[in-house]
């Protein structure tokens, strides 16, 4: 049974599923790590320069603003899922919340994450993509299930 559980989340639907999956399936001494990777934006946010063009400028505030309310919305979504966990047992001080900025790819932060943490097991809900898109473009889910090496990845429907 895995000891050590990462759960890679945003605030969907299909991260809420996969953290109740844990919650309801692996033993609760287990340690778990709920795990997000937020849009690096503050360089965008606070460019300035004559090069940009008039309407990035006139909405640029409001970008940074539904940005910053996606970061809320993930934050509030990532404490709801801990308090989940804990109440189907696991002992607060074993679950940790972990936001990280992008600098790459998310799927590549995931996959990096998972290796460094030594996690056993990696626990991502489904997102549903059509079969030709994820062929084309691949998909998150599809790149880290393929990526980690020295874990089982585990795909919640």
């Amino acid at each position: 049974m895995a000891k050590k559980i990462l759960i890679a989340m945003d605030e969907s639907e299909n991260s809420k599923r996969a953290v109740e999956f844990v919650g309801g399936n692996f033993d609760t001494r287990s340690s778990v790590t709920l795990f997000s990777v937020l849009q690096n934006t503050e360089t965008m946010c606070a460019m300035q320069a004559p090069e940009l063009t008039p309407y990035f400028v006139a909405q640029q505030t409001s970008f940074c603003t539904l940005e910053d309310k996606k970061k809320e919305l993930v934050a509030e979504a990532m404490e709801k899922a801990k308090k989940v966990l804990v109440k189907k047992g696991f002992a607060a001080n074993r679950v940790d919340v972990k936001l990280v900025k992008r600098k790459k790819g998310v799927a590549r932060v995931i996959i990096s994450e998972a290796r460094t943490g030594k996690y056993d097991l990696v626990v991502m809900g489904k997102k549903g993509l059509s079969g030709v898109r994820e062929f084309l473009f691949g998909s998150i889910t599809q790149k880290v299930l393929h990526g980690v090496k020295n874990a089982s990845v585990l795909l919640v429907d």
